[in-house]
């Protein structure tokens, strides 16, 4: 009898003990559900909210570059103050929060500081304005079009077509040239001439023929002046001015313009040695 009544207050128990975790799991569960529900629909409001931002940014007809970081920048503050809704949610306290937030901030500061130079040198390339989206720039040892300026890193496409990513601060300590910042660039070739050939009747001729090639500029005029002398003959500077935009095309054209002017009518710019033999006494 005395058996009964032990098995009779165990399973009391554990039927006591297996309402209360159902009736937590159950409270845990829907919290989980309710934490899910509100990361989708708050991450939707923050993706609407950039949206709104940029659109109205954009009607205001303010930079791309500028468009792209301030969403960046508004994405990732939002992103902070939901999750720290959530959790105030789950009932963690987010003062202690905030306080805990802060102390491991500069324990991060200290550790990822080349990450925050990133960030304080992106700060300073939207204001200073080296560059924007679409430039064509060499920028910490990179050469490319500028495809976006993030938060931490600028991706920029090479000409070969390779998406690089560079150290915002990496490109802001270092040497930056902007090819696009300027309405026309020049191009510099160089023509080898024979030390037989009239040079003066050359330079004439590929001003000639180079300032007939399309989207060759007729002011500034073509140069077209003797650089340096090498042992096989004078070398000439060619240099034509284009737009940005038909650089390449220039470049390439030049090239065969030289090649077909100077190919013919001037003599080949063959290198040559004078072997002098000695020839000695009773031999």
């Amino acid at each position: 009898m005395g058996d009964t009544n032990i098995v009779n207050v165990s399973t009391e128990k554990f039927n006591e003990i297996w309402a209360l975790v159902q009736q937590y799991a159950l409270a845990f569960g829907i919290k989980i559900l309710a934490a899910i529900a509100f990361w989708m629909i708050g991450r939707w409001l923050i993706g609407m909210a950039v949206n709104m931002v940029e659109k109205a940014l954009g009607r205001q007809k303010v930079d791309p570059t500028l468009l792209r970081y301030v969403g960046s920048f508004i994405t990732v503050t939002l992103n902070i103050v939901l999750v720290i809704g959530i959790l105030g949610y789950f009932g963690v306290q987010t003062t202690s929060l905030a306080a805990l937030i802060a102390a491991a901030g500069v324990a991060i500061g200290m550790a990822w500081s080349g990450l925050l130079a990133n960030l304080a040198a992106g700060g300073f390339i939207i204001v200073l304005r080296p560059f924007k989206v679409g430039d064509f720039v060499s920028a910490g040892g990179v050469t490319g079009t500028v495809k976006e300026i993030g938060l931490f890193v600028t991706a920029i496409n090479t000409p070969d077509n390779v998406l690089t990513l560079v150290g915002n601060n990496k490109i802001f300590g270092d040497t930056i040239q902007n090819f696009t910042q300027n309405a026309f660039r020049r191009v510099d070739l160089k023509a080898q001439l024979s030390g037989a050939a009239d040079y003066a009747a050359a330079a004439a001729l590929l001003k000639e023929r180079i300032a007939q090639i399309p989207n060759v500029l007729a002011e500034p005029a073509v140069d077209v002046e003797i650089l340096e002398f090498n042992l096989v003959g004078p070398v000439l500077a060619v240099r034509p001015y284009c737009h940005n935009d038909n650089y390449w095309q220039v470049y390439f054209d030049t090239n065969r313009t030289i090649k077909e002017a100077l190919g013919t009518g001037f003599p080949a710019p063959t290198p040559t040695q004078n072997v002098i033999v000695h020839q000695a006494p009773g031999n």
